[in-house]
Formats: C-alpha cells, structure tokens, sequence
C-alpha cells in the first residue's frame, strides 16, 4: 500500500525536543506521508525549527493554532485533523520517536475490514539513553481493560482510518487536559472499531518527571481530580454502551477514588470532601453498602482518633 499518511503534531516550546521527532519523520521508509505541526502558541525558537523543516522538505506543514479556538493539544489535534488529506491518520507527540519502519509496519497491516492498526511502544528514558518497559495493547476486555488501565495505547500506538474518524461528530474533547489520549481512545473504542495490532515496539515513548503518571504518583491533588472527573464523563457515556456489565467499571472507580481519598485525608486536603462524595454515590447507586459503610468508618476514625487507614484498603 502507498496510502498517504497524515501525521498530526500539536507541539508547544518544544524546540529543544522536536528535531529528534521530525528527524524520525523523515527516516520513514514508507514515503508517503504529510507531516501537519500545529502550534499551541510557542514562545521559545519553534518556529524557526519548523520553518527550517519546511524549507527542506515541503512534506512538512508548519500551522498556528487560530486566536478562535481554545487553547491545548486537542484544539491543535482536532485542526490539523481539518487540515490534513491523508487517508490514513497518525497522532504523535513533538517529543516522541518512530523508528525507521513504524509506517510501513503499520499500513501493511490495513484493508477494507481493518479501522484501526495499534502498535506498541517502549517507554524510553532519553537521557539515560535506556529502555524502561513496553505498553500492553491486547486483552480479551479491550475497553474495560483499557478504562482501568491494565492497556496503555497512548495517542501514538493507534494509527486510524480517515473514514472511521471522519463519521464522528466529535474528535478530541477540547475541554479535557490532563489524560486526553485516553479519553479520544476510550471514546472511539465505543464505535466498535475494527482492529489489528502489531507486538512490536514501534515508536519510543520519552518519560518526563512532570507527566500526568508521575503527578499522580506524587499525590498531585489538581491532577487526580481531573482524572476522576474523566472516570465519571466516561461511567455516564458507558450507560449507553455497557449496562449488563457497569458493576465493574463502578467498582473500579469506587477503587481509585478510595485510594486517593485515604491519601488526600492523610495531607489534609480539601479534595477529600469531593471524593467522598462521589464514592457516596457510585456506592449507593450500584449497592457497594458494605464498601460505603468501611469508608465512612474510616473517615469517623479519622477524624476522632487520627488512624483508620485499614478500612480503606
């Protein structure tokens, strides 16, 4: 196959980064492809690394995002998605790396069944010039896996066909910071696309100390309400799609909320009100009563005596 092949960049003072990634590009051995950067609004030397990138090869597009749309990488995705031509879609991050046959790997595996073509990748420490693990992408509960996390395939693993994306009204949620991968590859998955996938590492994924894992890790009580605002968005759309088998995703929910309830008592941050409130309801509306009650014990102990971690666990 000579499918042309849109590779879409948001990228935002990315300079000192993004030359390894065009580089990467170029080294494709599948040599159809458009390359569209779009830029969040750069204040470092960016544009004059990607006006370089297109005077040497005019494959590359270097676009700003518009002062009428919001701001972040999914305004940026959903605009180069507008502006791309490709009949095969690639999503990559301005800090990643293809290896030399990630495309071409990738598009032998398509025909007129296939909607999607998902790699793995290697979490890879730049600096340290090492490999850290690579993602698991398959499992026999793809979505549920996948809302829990035991699945990881980032916005780089999947490699899409235009006319799958095209039929949706929504592409990227423009509101969603933190996890956005996760929530686009969540919401496609509700269509049913049809998938092939490829147990190969492809693409190297760089680590940073500021990521959204490492925030959370790290008891950021900003980051972990974002991410439990998203598990709510997505137990609401599941409704529609999953009733025989919600208990699950609940109880999944329920697990995270609680983890970090316990965590936000121990620092004393307000966060904890909050999410106490929504296990409350996830407990009462899918009869978790012996779970509720355990917590609720917990947080009276908390309170009283200043110990009770037990009844969280």
């Amino acid at each position: 196959m000579n499918e042309l092949i849109s590779i879409i960049i948001p990228t935002y003072n990315r300079s000192h980064l993004i030359r390894e990634t065009l580089d990467s590009i170029l080294a494709q051995t599948h040599k159809n492809w458009e390359c569209i950067v779009v830029d969040d609004g750069s204040t470092d030397e960016t544009e004059d690394v990607l006006n370089e990138y297109v005077k040497k090869d005019n494959r590359f597009q270097y676009h700003k995002r518009s002062k009428g749309r919001l701001k972040g990488p999914n305004s940026c995705r959903n605009y180069g998605f507008e502006l791309s031509k490709g009949s095969l879609i690639q999503f990559f991050d301005s800090d990643d790396v293809m290896k030399s046959n990630c495309l071409s790997k990738k598009i032998s595996l398509f025909s007129e069944l296939i909607d999607v073509v998902i790699c793995k990748l290697t979490l890879y420490d730049f600096e340290e010039k090492r490999e850290l693990r690579q993602n698991i992408i398959t499992s026999e509960n793809l979505l549920y896996d996948y809302f829990c996390g035991r699945v990881a395939l980032y916005i780089c693993g999947p490699i899409w066909k235009r006319s799958f994306l095209s039929s949706k009204s929504i592409l990227f949620d423009n509101n969603v910071v933190n996890c956005d991968d996760w929530d686009f590859n969540m919401r496609m998955f509700y269509f049913e696309p049809k998938c092939k996938f490829i147990d190969e590492s492809l693409i190297l994924y760089r680590i940073h100390s500021q990521s959204l894992s490492n925030g959370i890790l790290n008891n950021n009580f900003v980051e972990i309400l974002s991410v439990s605002n998203l598990l709510d968005k997505h137990l609401f759309l599941l409704r529609r799609k999953e009733n025989s088998s919600l208990r699950k995703y609940y109880k999944y929910a329920i697990q995270f909320n609680k983890y970090y309830l316990l965590q936000s008592i121990l620092s004393k941050n307000k966060i904890q009100f909050f999410l106490f409130k929504r296990i409350f309801k996830y407990c009462i509306k899918y009869g978790f009563l012996y779970e509720l009650s355990k917590i609720i014990i917990g947080r009276i102990l908390f309170m009283i005596l200043g110990k009770g971690s037990v009844f969280f666990k």
